[in-house]
């Protein structure tokens, strides 16, 4: 690990396990600070162990990242034990794999808001406290995590796809607003071997599309994680609105 992190404080929502935990280590191992927040995770003591075994600060809160005051509590957290942030994830999400017609607005209602307005609030906070940094600090990064399935769409999976979709649309909303003082992007992975994507989360079918990409494997998480690293540091100092596939070539654009 080169450090280029150092001095930085970052949140990773969505951080006690799969894509986030990797990226909450990541960081870490580059010398950032670091807070996870989770939903009443077990996995969460585990993962904070491991931050801290790096030297970093760390810090694990649950909170419910879909609710406005949740999200307004864990920024506090974060800013009264760590600081301002520098960097933040907005990784939290759900899936539920499920035909249209079997598919009840409230299952509909339930992935948009983890996984859409979580993103929202998450961003709008992380904004709204790096805004508050000193002018010559380096320029803030969010970082959201969308999906392939946003550009593909995927049968069974329409509210994952809408959510993920509308999560592109938000990075790029955003990227313009808060530009130049804070950079953001998405990361839209393809399969990865996570809890979510396993025998017990998706269907055999579901799978077997994930697998069918050029390089026909999951993705380790830590891969993703390294594209992370990429966007929060200072060689993505001029990248702003864009969204890096690293999906094996599920998607080429």
């Amino acid at each position: 690990m080169s450090g280029t992190l150092s001095g930085r404080i970052a949140l990773v929502t969505g951080g006690s396990r799969g894509i986030g935990r990797a990226i909450a280590l990541a960081f870490a191992g580059e010398g950032a600070d670091v807070a996870i927040c989770h939903r009443n995770d077990p996995q969460a003591g585990g993962t904070l162990g491991e931050l801290r075994a790096t030297g970093a600060r760390a810090i694990a809160v649950d909170a419910d990242i879909s609710s406005e005051k949740d999200t307004a509590a864990l920024f506090r957290t974060i800013g009264d034990t760590l600081g301002p942030l520098d960097i933040a994830v907005a990784n939290a999400g759900i899936l539920r794999e499920a035909p249209l017609l079997e598919t009840s607005a409230a299952d509909f209602d339930a992935v948009i808001s983890v996984n859409l307005r979580g993103t929202f609030l998450t961003a709008r906070e992380a904004a709204r406290m790096m805004l508050s940094r000193p002018h010559a600090a380096p320029a803030g990064r969010i970082i959201t995590i969308a999906s392939d399935l946003a550009f593909l769409g995927r049968e069974r999976m329409a509210a994952y796809c809408a959510s993920k979709g509308g999560i592109l649309s938000l990075t790029r909303s955003l990227a313009r607003e808060l530009a130049p003082g804070i950079l953001v992007n998405a990361i839209a992975p393809g399969p990865v071997d996570t809890d979510m994507t396993s025998p017990g989360t998706m269907s055999a079918e579901a799978l077997a599309q994930d697998l069918a990409t050029p390089l026909a494997r999951f993705a380790r998480p830590e891969e993703i994680a390294a594209v992370a690293v990429f966007l929060a540091g200072e060689g993505s100092s001029f990248v702003t609105g864009q969204c890096y596939g690293a999906n094996g070539g599920s998607t080429m654009y």
